[in-house]
């Protein structure tokens, strides 16, 4: 989505719909329905509806009292409604969209990234005592697609110019002049991030295009469901895909 687009210009939106509504319905479902819930979690929070006690991770809390929920309630809290937040949601949004929209017209394949992702984190979180992994995994996001993007170039508030390498770096940087913390979460995030990237981008060319983490069939299945049977003949996918129009 362009800027005219985002700030309703061009008349090339949809009509009757609000640049915000516009820009919303636009996210891939993955996006749209963490960014929704994360706002959502962040405003329930403020209004003492629920508390960040009831949400962070804890092993115990989850596979001794079964509170299950904060499998995952850790990744959706980003803190209560302040500028931080709005940074956070909007790193989370971009870059998790601009994935996700680089994975094709199927979710199967960013939503497996989602479960690997996650998971691995939630192994982690009780070594290094990171209670709320929301962060941890959108840093994993934005490291991946700075590594595929080498070549842009991106500017930070304005006053920094860099390629997009240099993003994971220079958002820990400022983290850590913002809180005065070193962030273990986006550290942990980033390791993450570079496990995947190495065996879904180096790996395949080394090893003959094997792609060890690609969503396996019955995953695939969920999302890319087969057209019911119609009594014709057998259609050729690889021709058929080919013939597909493009969705843009």
């Amino acid at each position: 989505m362009d800027m005219d687009n985002m700030l309703g210009g061009g008349g090339g939106g949809a009509i009757g719909q609000f640049p915000l509504e516009q820009w919303f319905y636009e996210m891939p479902v993955c996006t749209r329905y963490w960014t929704t819930a994360t706002i959502a979690t962040s405003v329930l929070v403020q209004c003492h509806v629920i508390t960040p006690f009831q949400l962070f991770y804890s092993f115990r809390a989850v596979f001794v009292k079964n509170q299950y929920w904060r499998i995952l309630t850790t990744f959706l809290y980003f803190g209560p409604l302040s500028l931080d937040l709005l940074f956070h949601v909007f790193f989370l949004q971009r870059y998790s969209r601009l994935l996700e929209e680089s994975s094709g017209r199927s979710p199967a394949h960013f939503s497996w990234l989602l479960l690997y992702a996650t998971t691995l984190l939630l192994a982690l979180s009780p070594m290094l005592s990171i209670p709320f992994l929301g962060s941890a995994l959108s840093s994993s996001l934005v490291y991946i697609w700075s590594r595929r993007n080498p070549e842009t170039r991106l500017s930070f508030l304005g006053l920094l110019v860099f390629t997009a390498p240099y993003l994971p770096w220079v958002l820990m940087a400022f983290s850590l002049v913002l809180h005065g913390t070193v962030p273990k979460d986006e550290i942990c995030g980033v390791i993450v991030g570079h496990i995947w990237y190495f065996f879904s981008d180096v790996y395949p060319s080394l090893h003959g295009g094997y792609r060890p983490l690609d969503p396996p069939q019955f995953w695939r299945n969920l999302f890319e469901r087969a057209p019911p049977d119609t009594g014709a003949a057998p259609i050729n996918t690889e021709i058929a895909a080919a013939a597909a129009p493009e969705v843009r």
